[in-house]
Order: structure tokens, then sequence, then C-alpha cells
């Protein structure tokens, strides 16, 4: 296996374009819980170009009856993406001084329920793009939120 560069700019781009849109290949999830996970998986696939299809630990979209939970539900990209020894992308978390284009935050309330992925489009100060509601390049600090937490996605491991 080895570990190839994650595209922030691929990430960030497909962000831009698809931030007030859906991309007809991917099944939207408004109306059903919200659809920024699957926005956030949209955009991280796009610069990594490579799902992983571990049954129950992986993290792909097929169809929207085939897809693993990782794909679109807040704390399962995040199991993913900091527990992930296979293919595909991988993340360690961070402090916001180190968080990069194209990283992942997510926020919870003060009952750890994380409910809300977002994918960084501007780092200075950080702006974000996401779904359910839709923003692109929107302050994080107009956000209102007990936590955040920080996934900075170091690379992607290929075969």
């Amino acid at each position: 296996m080895t570990i190839v560069p994650y595209r922030r700019d691929s990430a960030v781009q497909y962000a831009e374009h698809w931030a007030f849109d859906r991309n007809p290949r991917f099944f939207s999830f408004d109306g059903m819980g919200g659809d920024c996970t699957n926005f956030i998986s949209q955009c991280i696939y796009a610069g990594s170009g490579i799902m992983n299809y571990q049954k129950d630990t992986g993290w792909y979209f097929n169809n929207s009856r085939d897809r693993s939970a990782a794909w679109s539900g807040v704390p399962f990209l995040y199991r993913f993406l900091t527990q992930n020894r296979s293919v595909g992308p991988f993340a360690s978390v961070v402090n916001a001084d180190n968080i990069q284009l194209g990283d992942v935050i997510q926020l919870g309330n003060e009952d750890d329920r994380w409910y809300h992925s977002l994918l960084v489009t501007g780092t200075d100060p950080i702006a974000i793009s996401t779904h359910t509601y839709d923003a692109h390049l929107r302050p994080l600090s107009s956000y209102t939120f007990a936590q955040a937490r920080y996934l900075h996605i170091e690379g992607v491991r290929r075969w």
C-alpha cells in the first residue's frame, strides 16, 4: 500500500462548484436528516479519488441504498477518517491553527452529539462550505456551536 497526497485544491473546487446545487450522481439527503456529510464526503472523494468498500467500516457510495454509514453520517465519517488503516483518505484531529484547505470541521453540542460536517474552503479566517444549510466561504465564526473538532486529512492510501 502506498500513501499519495490528498488533492486539497480538487476538494475545494468541488465544494465551490456544488455548494448551492446537488450533483445528480449522488443522492440528496435533504429532508432526511440533512445532506452535509454526504456533500463533505463528495468533496473528500474529489480530493482522494478512491473509496473504501470494507463492509462495516468503509467509506463509499454506490447509490442511496448501497452506501456506507460513514459516507453520510457525522460520527461515522469521523470514525472512518480517524481510524482508517486501509485504502482511502485518513485524518488526525488537530487544533484550529493547523487546519488547511480541504480539511473537515464537525460541530457538536454540549452533550457530545456531533451534528454537522463542514469543508474548510478558507483559512484566514476559517471559512467553510457545506450542504443542508448551503454555504460557500461562510465564516466559521458565524456559526453557534458548543464544540468543534478539526480533522486534518493527512493523505490517501492506495494499493
